[in-house]
C-alpha cells in the first residue's frame, strides 16, 4: 500500500477509477491499479497492490520519497452512485481495495451497505476496519476458517438475496473465479449486479484493445467502457481464457528478477 502524490488525479478521481503506473522509462512494465483512496488536500492517491509479478514486486520494494516515473489518469468511467435503498459489496482478496471507496460513497448516498470480505486466511484480509466504518453490516469468511465464518463470499450473499427485502445492487470486487460465481448467485435471484474487472492492459486509452472483453454478445474495452459492467452479461470464462494467455511469461520474469537480486546480494 502506498499514498502517492498525484494532485492532478487526486483533483479529479471519483470511485471506481483506476490509474496506469509507470515504474520508469526504461523497458518498465504499465499497471493499471484502482485508486483506493485520495486525499484531494493533500493532493495523494491510495494505491493498494499485491505482488504477484516483476512490477509489482518492484513496487512493493519502494521506500517514503521514491519517485514512480509516471501515474496516468483517472481512467475510466466512475462508478454509478444513487440510493438504490440497499447494497451489498463484495469484496475478495485484493478487490477490497477498489471496493471500499465504492461502499463509502454508497452509504453516503444514503444506502443501507451490507459488506461481504472474503479471503484465504486472515493475514490476507484487507481494510476490515476501514469496511466496518461504512458498513451498517460487516461479514467476514476466510477460505480456512481462520477469522470470521469458514466460508466463501457466496454463501453469506445467496442469504442475503434470499431475504423478503432483497438489496437493490450488489457490487462485486475480486478474482474473476469470485465475480463469476458471484453473479451466478444474484441471478437467481434477479439482483442487479456490477462488477470491475483487472483484465490485461497496455495503453489504457482504447487502442491496443488488450482489455478487450465480451459483454453481452458485444466486445467492449476494460479500459473506457469499464472497468465497471452489468456482470450477469460479463463472458467470464472467455476473460479468464485470455488472463491466463501470459501467466507462464509473468512468473518466469518474476524468478528472473529475484535470481537477479540475490546475485546483487552476493556480490556485495
Amino acid at each position: 500500500m502506498a499514498d502517492i502524490s498525484a494532485p492532478l488525479v487526486a483533483a479529479s478521481a471519483k470511485p471506481g477509477q483506476f490509474v496506469i503506473v509507470c515504474l520508469s522509462t526504461s523497458y518498465s512494465e504499465r499497471i493499471p491499479l484502482t485508486i483506493a483512496g485520495l486525499d484531494s488536500g493533500k493532493g495523494t492517491i491510495r494505491l493498494i497492490w499485491q505482488a504477484v509479478g516483476k512490477s509489482t514486486a518492484e513496487l512493493a520494494e519502494l521506500n517514503v520519497g521514491d519517485c514512480v516515473e509516471n501515474i496516468l489518469g483517472p481512467l475510466g468511467k466512475p462508478t454509478h452512485i444513487e440510493n438504490f435503498g440497499s447494497v451489498v459489496c463484495v469484496g475478495g482478496g485484493i478487490g477490497n481495495a477498489p471496493l471500499l471507496p465504492i461502499a463509502t460513497a454508497m452509504k453516503q448516498a444514503g444506502n443501507k451497505v451490507i459488506s461481504i470480505l472474503g479471503s484465504r486466511n486472515k493475514e490476507l484480509l484487507i481494510l476490515e476496519d476501514e469496511f466496518k466504518a461504512v458498513s451498517d453490516e460487516l461479514i467476514v469468511v476466510t477460505d480456512d476458517g481462520s477469522y470470521g465464518r469458514k466460508a466463501l463470499v457466496t454463501g453469506p450473499l445467496e442469504e442475503i438475496c434470499k431475504e423478503g427485502s432483497k438489496p437493490g445492487l450488489a457490487v462485486a470486487i475480486g478474482p474473476a473465479i469470485m465475480m463469476k460465481f458471484c453473479c451466478e448467485v444474484t441471478k437467481k435471484y434477479s439482483v442487479s449486479t456490477v462488477v470491475s474487472l483487472n483484465t490485461i492492459m497496455i495503453d489504457g486509452t482504447g487502442m491496443c484493445g488488450g482489455c478487450r472483453v465480451e459483454v453481452g454478445g458485444q466486445t467492449k474495452f476494460v479500459c473506457v467502457d469499464g472497468p465497471e459492467f452489468d456482470g450477469h452479461l460479463v463472458n467470464f470464462d472467455l476473460m479468464m481464457k485470455r488472463m491466463n494467455a501470459y501467466k507462464h511469461l509473468e512468473a518466469q520474469a518474476l524468478e528472473q528478477y529475484k535470481k537477479h537480486k540475490c546475485k546483487i546480494g552476493l556480490d556485495k
